[in-house]
């Protein structure tokens, strides 16, 4: 195990919550309990919360004032914004991502995140698998056979991102990533998480590790941001993203005929049920 200068900040863990007062001590308990060789931090973005999440973690902060620190907003900045604030405020050489309503089961999770990209330059982030779990913690889901996983830029782009949640994110936190936060059209995606893997594969020309180990928890809930959203709804989340992504990615030859196949395995029955004709012509036209 390699052992770093105890003077320098390894990991910022950024951290963005939203009135998730039933989960966030578990999230931050989950951050204490990491043990590396290593000095991290905890950064947390709290986007004007009002059900009382912001005095969990003022009482968090009067018990570790030199281990993490609160970024409050004055007033709900949504969660993009919440996110480029809290970004900006983390100083570590790495990013470890988490939000307010999930948490890591792994003490060690860091210190094997951080020794793999030390290890492994070729990398952008490591991620690892996830089991995902009901509001009283029952797992609903979590792969019984974890395998080692890689993921380019074209593989995202073609929505392979398998085993990447945000709980799981470790990425060097470098301008070639955070660049995606000055693009106008950031603010007009949904899942933000997956534009920023999929620009951070895209600007670095690097990828993706998987880790095979079960290392955190997914949330499903009726206030989160994605698991508690109806099914039509989300559809149209994804098919906006997906027309985002193609036009402000570039891609060429056979990725063109992928995302075309993507589209029309996906969304283009949803589509026309819908009588979107204009759309769907549009959307295959501009792949063609």
């Amino acid at each position: 195990m390699k052992y770093y200068d105890k003077e320098d900040l390894m990991v910022s863990v950024c951290c963005t919550t939203y009135n998730q007062k039933q989960f966030i001590t578990q999230t931050v308990e989950s951050f204490l309990m990491q043990q590396t060789n290593f000095q991290f931090e905890i950064v947390i973005g709290d986007d004007y919360s009002t059900d009382g999440t912001s005095e969990v973690l003022k009482s968090f902060i009067e018990k570790y004032p030199a281990k993490i620190k609160v970024i409050s907003a004055g007033k709900n900045v949504g969660p993009y914004q919440n996110m480029i604030d809290t970004v900006k405020a983390c100083k570590g050489k790495y990013l470890a991502l988490c939000d307010g309503d999930d948490y890591w089961t792994d003490p060690h999770k860091l210190q094997k995140q951080v020794d793999f990209l030390e290890q492994n330059p070729q990398y952008i982030i490591c991620c690892h698998y996830t089991r995902v779990v009901d509001t009283e913690g029952k797992t609903i889901h979590v792969d019984p056979n974890p395998l080692p996983l890689v993921h380019s830029y074209h593989d995202l782009l073609i929505g392979k991102q398998e085993e990447t949640k945000t709980a799981t994110v470790v990425y060097h936190n470098i301008p070639e990533v955070h660049q995606l936060f000055q693009k106008p059209w950031y603010f007009d995606c949904f899942a933000a998480d997956k534009l920023l893997k999929l620009y951070a594969t895209f600007n670095t020309g690097r990828k993706i590790y998987v880790m095979p180990e079960v290392m955190s928890c997914y949330r499903v809930h009726v206030s989160g941001l994605w698991s508690g959203i109806r099914y039509e709804a989300r559809m149209e989340k994804m098919i906006s993203d997906f027309n985002l992504i193609i036009k402000q990615f570039s891609y060429r030859g056979i990725q063109k005929k992928r995302l075309l196949l993507l589209y029309i395995k996906r969304y283009i029955l949803f589509e026309m049920g819908r009588l979107r004709i204009r759309k769907v012509y549009n959307t295959v036209k501009y792949l063609l």
